[in-house]
């Protein structure tokens, strides 16, 4: 479909790479978005974690995107959303961002996959693997933006985490928080949210397991998506 109804927004989506999907939708509903604070999203894609964050109650929401298509949707989502006010899309390589101000919250869902087989659809390529965004060039982008008590919270592939972790650490983040999620209880996880700090703190490791049943969410992701999706609308509805 190339629009994506929630309850409070909708997410046009006919050009981008990434599509949305349950795990991004979950990652989004889980931000640590402090009321009233300043977010960046980096690689917003069509502007779906922005805007979850602004439902959320950030007060201000940067969206940084590469590709030109993604970027046009994202600005359309934005204008079309209750918070236009609050959100601005940007359409320029993270590596070359700059701001003023430093951020209480770094949200990503980055591009993930380093030297696998690629596709002939050339924006899900930018979409989703690392080519023009390495671990390391996000890592130093979070360093300079990250105010000293934010936060950093990114969706990545479980089998990399530990990796990822050992760079951030190295830069001088510490991980307190992950969420493995899987489909089912008897699947193995294939991704995590994972949360940064710049302060060290004992580390909280959760599974998240996403459906009771076939097309049946779990109670616990229920209670995550409660207030976003069309299916747990008051007034009922699917999504």
């Amino acid at each position: 479909m190339s629009t994506f109804h929630f309850q409070q927004f909708s997410v046009l989506q006919q050009h981008s790479g990434m599509k949305v999907c349950t795990d991004a939708v979950l990652f989004g509903a889980m931000a640590p978005v402090k009321h009233g604070g300043h977010v960046l999203d980096i690689g917003t894609g069509t502007g779906l974690l922005a805007l979850m964050a602004a439902q959320l109650g950030a007060g201000n929401i940067t969206a940084v995107e590469l590709t030109l298509e993604a970027f046009t949707e994202a600005a359309i989502n934005f204008n079309n959303s209750p918070w236009a006010d609050r959100l601005e899309a940007v359409h320029q390589t993270i590596q070359s961002f700059s701001a003023v101000q430093q951020y209480d919250l770094i949200i990503s869902n980055p591009p993930f996959f380093d030297n696998h087989l690629k596709t002939a659809d050339v924006l899900r390529n930018t979409a989703r693997h690392t080519d023009q965004l390495p671990f390391a060039d996000l890592i130093g982008v979070v360093e300079s933006l990250l105010s000293p008590q934010g936060l950093f919270y990114l969706l990545i592939p479980t089998h990399v985490a530990a990796k990822f972790s050992a760079l951030a650490l190295a830069a001088g983040f510490y991980l307190i928080k992950q969420t493995d999620f899987r489909g089912f209880v008897h699947n193995e996880a294939k991704v995590s949210a994972l949360t940064f700090s710049r302060t060290a703190g004992a580390l909280a490791i959760t599974v998240l397991t996403v459906y009771e049943s076939n097309n049946i969410y779990s109670p616990d992701s229920e209670a995550y998506l409660a207030d976003f999706l069309l299916r747990f609308a008051k007034q009922g509805g699917t999504d």
